[in-house]
């Protein structure tokens, strides 16, 4: 991996980027940084492409205001009248919510004095924005010369971010409520093909879409059969009060102790 100080710096600015976009805050500090990180960047972008997208970014906002960037960010991830765009590693590689991908993601925390604070960020490990926001400050750190965390930030990216990022970024993309988002995806794809160069991790191959688990909301046929046996046995009587007794959903905390 090429040592060097300088592209480290510019790396962990780019994370900076995305991770402010990713993670939903009402304080105008970050907002303010948001547009401060957008007028470096645009002076020296990565390519022509994603050099123009970050004028269109900068024209776009509102330089005393987030309201319409905070109205965007909740139409394309938060509002149930639209299409919601996932943002998990896990969703994308197995359909479900806190599945593989965020207990790797765990383990690689493990590893580093950053951990999730539950209070103020409320998403999963395995989020985009807490993955873009390790990133960026594990790469700041690498650029500060503590080098130990150069393997982490390698692994991060080839074993998470890498997978699941073109899928993401082309879900954003293409979405109807994407404007600004629109114009981020196309720096995010220029900056994601300078880490694969920079890091030397290859491309995915394009797999199979993964069938995405319905919600918790949708009754499935055994529980639909399960419902119609008790409603005989109670229809019948029950034999004893333990028959009486509806069996019980159990619910698991998937919060871990980090």
């Amino acid at each position: 991996m090429q040592d060097n100080q300088a592209i480290n710096k510019a790396r962990a600015l780019y994370y900076n980027l995305f991770a402010n976009f990713f993670v939903y805050s009402k304080e105008s500090e970050k907002y303010f940084e948001l547009i401060r990180l957008i007028n470096i960047l645009k002076e020296n972008p990565l390519d022509v492409s994603s050099g123009k997208a970050l004028e269109n970014i900068s024209n776009s906002l509102d330089a005393t205001s987030n309201v319409e960037l905070v109205q965007e960010y909740d139409n394309l991830f938060h509002n149930p009248k639209n299409e919601k765009i996932r943002t998990t590693a896990s969703y994308y590689d197995e359909g479900v919510e806190s599945g593989k991908k965020r207990v790797e993601m765990i383990q690689f925390l493990g590893k580093t004095k950053i951990r999730r604070d539950e209070k103020e960020f409320f998403e999963y490990e395995d989020s985009i924005g807490f993955i873009l926001s390790v990133m960026a400050e594990l790469t700041n750190l690498v650029a500060s010369d503590e080098k130990v965390y150069e393997n982490t930030v390698h692994c991060i990216f080839g074993e998470i971010l890498n997978d699941f990022i073109d899928e993401f970024a082309k879900d954003v993309y293409e979405n109807k409520s994407a404007v600004i988002y629109k114009e981020l995806m196309v720096v995010l794809h220029s900056f994601v093909e300078f880490e694969r160069l920079y890091l030397e991790i290859s491309k995915p191959k394009v797999k199979e879409k993964t069938t995405k688990v319905e919600s918790c909301d949708v009754i499935s046929d055994a529980e639909l059969e399960r419902r119609a046996k008790n409603k005989a046995l109670k229809a019948n009587g029950p034999k004893n009060k333990q028959d009486d007794e509806e069996p019980k959903d159990i619910v698991f905390d998937v919060e871990s102790e980090v």
